[in-house]
């Protein structure tokens, strides 16, 4: 409050009321160089927050393993042996395969969803490119996804699927994968600072997604009234060819391939401008 030359309160001078910014992109060139610039800073980041949760001890890493493992096993057992079906290991590859890389997605969205809010005091005291911090949060997710990896690898063997080249394209829709990551954990990351609830719905938003992808569930056994907006659902193609590749070692279909790219491009693009366009309100909000 401003003061006379007395000390007294000067009743009649001008309130100054702070106000969120407008909405409105940034300059993109020098932003996204200071973001490509100060990527250590979001890998340090990470790290940091890999090691609050005990990710790099022989238990955390453990556990990174068993958690989606003994999911699987339980739906497994809900899906094909209280069921009544036939699958054998092959059907348990398919399920774990599909919850081990469910995994890194929800982790990133979950994660990023939390990733500004949760940096409050570091977005208050210091200039950055927030964008950095989803970013953080899907490279965390990344980690904690890698060590699946060989023990999806032996699975696999034990189900007798065929070794082809053509596996090594899986990598190829691991990098659809994190994009759509990116660009979903932007967006929810946006989201939550603005409705502090989602945090709480977005487990249940998540679960319902997981139902609804080719996770459970081979794409051949879709009901037909079911499968023809198979398509609406991003998971389908990204999970879908993910699995087509490094389980069963075939090729994807165009419209797959399609798809994937497609969704990763229109999610990381879209989730990141909502991000940029409302970053500047970020610290008023928080």
């Amino acid at each position: 409050m401003a003061k006379m030359d007395d000390g007294s309160p000067d009743w009649d001078a001008e309130l100054q009321v702070y106000e969120p910014h407008r909405a409105g992109l940034p300059a993109l060139k020098p932003y996204f160089r200071d973001l490509f610039g100060r990527l250590e800073f979001a890998a340090e980041f990470s790290r940091a927050e890999v090691k609050a949760s005990n990710s790099q001890t022989v238990f955390g890493q453990l556990w990174l393993v068993l958690n989606p493992l003994l999911l699987s096993l339980v739906y497994y057992i809900l899906v094909n042996l209280l069921s009544g079906k036939s699958g054998g290991l092959s059907s348990l590859g398919h399920i774990v395969g599909g919850i081990f890389i469910f995994y890194y997605f929800s982790g990133s969205v979950a994660t990023g969803a939390g990733s500004v809010t949760g940096g409050g005091r570091l977005i208050l005291n210091m200039a950055f490119p927030r964008l950095l911090m989803p970013v953080a949060a899907v490279r965390t997710a990344f980690i904690r996804f890698l060590p699946t990896v060989p023990v999806y690898l032996v699975i696999r063997m034990l189900a007798g699927g065929k070794w082809t080249f053509t596996m090594l394209l899986g990598v190829v829709f691991l990098g659809f994968i994190t994009l759509f990551n990116l660009g979903m954990a932007a967006l929810m990351a946006t989201v939550q600072v603005y409705f502090r609830d989602t945090m709480s719905f977005l487990p249940y938003f998540l679960r319902i997604w997981l139902y609804l992808s080719p996770i459970l569930w081979f794409p051949e056994a879709a009901p037909k009234h079911f499968a023809k907006f198979m398509f609406l659902n991003p998971l389908y193609s990204l999970i879908g060819g993910w699995t087509d590749l490094t389980l069963l070692g075939k090729m994807p279909s165009p419209s797959v391939w399609v798809g994937a790219a497609t969704w990763s491009v229109v999610a990381l693009i879209g989730g990141s401008l909502v991000f940029l366009s409302r970053e500047r309100d970020f610290a008023v909000r928080i």
